[in-house]
């Protein structure tokens, strides 16, 4: 389970087909935006709920990411938390996870003028480290946003380094543009393919974005041992 929580968490240039321009857009980057996205076994069988948020904040942006599943004796409850101004970098990230027994709260904040960031534990017994990072580095769910708003002006986001406790490198292929169901319709999709270097080798999922003008999320899949997990956009 504890896998779950870089699942959002997401070199080149291409061109998407063309989506239609709605007069009045809606959704992230045009308005605030709340999606709900249900977490299920391979076969369908729902194990939570994922709720994705994207809030004004003046010229900035905060963001937000919960994640609440499990299965009979072990839960997941996740909650992460960015801040970040209107180029997207990173002014900070906080995260919160329960996973079983274990919980954990940290806050990173970026200081871009030194490219630094201080990693806090929020504990009895909490640690404060600092790390060097890019003068305008991006947690991982910043990354989502910006990512969204690259594929909309027809670009892959470019390979780079993102903060999620430490630094990965991410990197994002176009795949193609498939049919996918969504709330029981079917409707075209664009699929990129979302790998990043861990701490224990190289990991990989797809997000299948809408060809909307907000580029939504519409379904995210990742293999682990026991198949194909996947969080489903729910209206």
């Amino acid at each position: 389970m504890k896998a779950f929580t870089p699942v959002f968490l997401v070199v080149g240039t291409f061109s998407f087909a063309a989506a239609p321009v709605a007069q009045t857009p809606t959704g992230f980057p045009f308005t605030d935006e709340d999606l709900n996205y249900s977490i299920n076994w391979p076969g369908g069988a729902s194990l939570g709920e994922a709720h994705l948020h994207a809030r004004r904040s003046g010229a900035n942006w905060k963001f937000e990411l919960s994640l609440d599943a499990g299965v009979p004796g072990y839960s997941v409850g996740d909650s992460y938390r960015s801040e970040t101004v209107p180029d997207f970098c990173s002014t900070s990230f906080d995260r919160s996870t329960a996973h079983g027994s274990r919980a954990t709260q940290e806050r990173e904040t970026i200081d871009r003028d030194r490219a630094t960031a201080t990693r806090q534990t929020v504990s009895k017994d909490g640690g404060k480290s600092e790390i060097p990072v890019p003068a305008c580095v991006k947690d991982a769910l910043t990354y989502l946003f910006y990512a969204r708003t690259e594929f909309g002006q027809g670009r892959v986001p470019a390979a780079q380094d993102i903060l999620f406790g430490g630094l990965y490198r991410i990197q994002v292929a176009y795949v193609g543009a498939p049919m996918i169901t969504v709330n029981e319709k079917q409707v075209q999709s664009d699929q990129a393919t979302c790998t990043f270097k861990g701490r224990n080798g190289d990991y990989s999922f797809d997000i299948y974005f809408a060809r909307d003008a907000a580029r939504t999320p519409l379904l995210v899949t990742a293999p682990f041992a026991l198949g194909r997990f996947s969080l489903d956009l729910f209206r």
